[in-house]
């Protein structure tokens, strides 16, 4: 096995060895074991990873493309108080609508920023640090400074509801919305022309545009439609909440993105998969459920994921110095 293929497979088998590690170690003591190791957990487990996984899927697009999105906490907030609200009128929307606009919401975000970071050329640090705090104004102006409260029993709660959740199966609808999202970005990014397009500019930008990409064009379309899984996390959470908070999420985007760069994306560009970054939400739940199971107070489950988002940047960095 040559130098190259090493390095491909152990960035293809690397986040799950770093999944089966987290839960081997919060596994270790007998007394956490016995409650970890249960379906209903595990059925908890996924359905947290629900909100950060699709969000991974729209950052994966962007950081693959050479982009970053600082924004994705506070457009998750704001399309859950749009959802909330529009569910909360003396005459609610159904339930069709309701999603589309929520989706709509983050899409529309999504266009904004990339075609600031596109076509005014403008950082997407900087473009996305500061609709962070357009996003989270919105929300909280959209939702009176307060939470948005519906109909209790309206359909777009059993989205994210737990049925037997002692049980590993049924699965939350969710689980399964982010299962199938993912199966189809899997295929759109490997074997779409689009999709190779997103590695090509991540790659190098220049090239990709003197071989005839509409890099502009397409980094827009890169951007919207990661608005568009940023809005359906929107909807997951309004789902989980039953009710549109727009203090919501904060911080969200620091597990999103440790999420995609655990699964092997690099913040260069031009690296990264969606299986990868699945593994990656599903590793950052683990170690908040594992955490609380341990008995950790906040702050400790706090410095565990700030260390293993700076772990993550460090193996990319690594990664990226062994190619050069």
């Amino acid at each position: 096995m040559n130098r190259f293929t090493f390095r491909n497979f152990l960035t293809l088998v690397g986040p799950f060895l770093g999944l089966l590690l987290v839960i081997g170690i919060f596994s270790s003591r007998p007394e956490v074991r016995a409650a970890f190791l249960t379906g209903g957990n595990f059925k908890i487990i996924f359905t947290q990873t629900v909100i950060v996984a699709i969000g991974a899927l729209g950052m994966t697009l962007i950081i693959v493309s050479g982009g970053i999105d600082l924004s994705v906490g506070s457009v998750v907030a704001l399309a859950s108080v749009v959802g909330a609200r529009l569910l909360a009128l003396e005459h609610p929307w159904s339930t069709a609508g309701v999603i589309a606009v929520t989706v709509g919401a983050g899409a529309l975000v999504g266009m904004v920023n990339g075609s600031l970071i596109a076509g005014a050329r403008m950082m997407p640090f900087i473009v996305t640090l500061g609709m962070m705090g357009v996003a989270r104004g919105a929300a909280k102006w959209l939702g009176g400074n307060q939470t948005v409260n519906y109909d209790e029993k309206a359909a777009i709660n059993n989205i994210m509801a737990m049925d037997e959740p002692y049980k590993f199966f049924p699965l939350p609808i969710g689980v399964w919305v982010a299962i199938g999202l993912a199966i189809l970005m899997a295929i759109v990014l490997r074997q779409t022309v689009f999709g190779r397009y997103v590695f090509a500019i991540g790659s190098n930008e220049a090239t990709a545009r003197l071989c005839g990409i509409r890099v502009r064009m397409h980094k827009i379309l890169i951007y919207t439609l990661a608005g568009v899984f940023f809005g359906i996390s929107g909807l997951m959470q309004l789902s989980r909440l039953t009710q549109g908070d727009p203090t919501v999420a904060s911080g969200l985007e620091l597990d999103i993105i440790a999420a995609v760069v655990i699964g092997g994306a690099s913040l260069s560009g031009g690296t990264g998969s969606i299986l990868g970054s699945m593994i990656g939400a599903v590793i950052m739940a683990v170690l908040r459920n594992g955490s609380n199971q341990m008995g950790w107070p906040t702050y400790m489950q706090e410095i565990i994921i700030g260390a293993v988002i700076v772990l993550a940047v460090g193996l990319d960095r690594l990664r990226q110095s062994k190619q050069t």
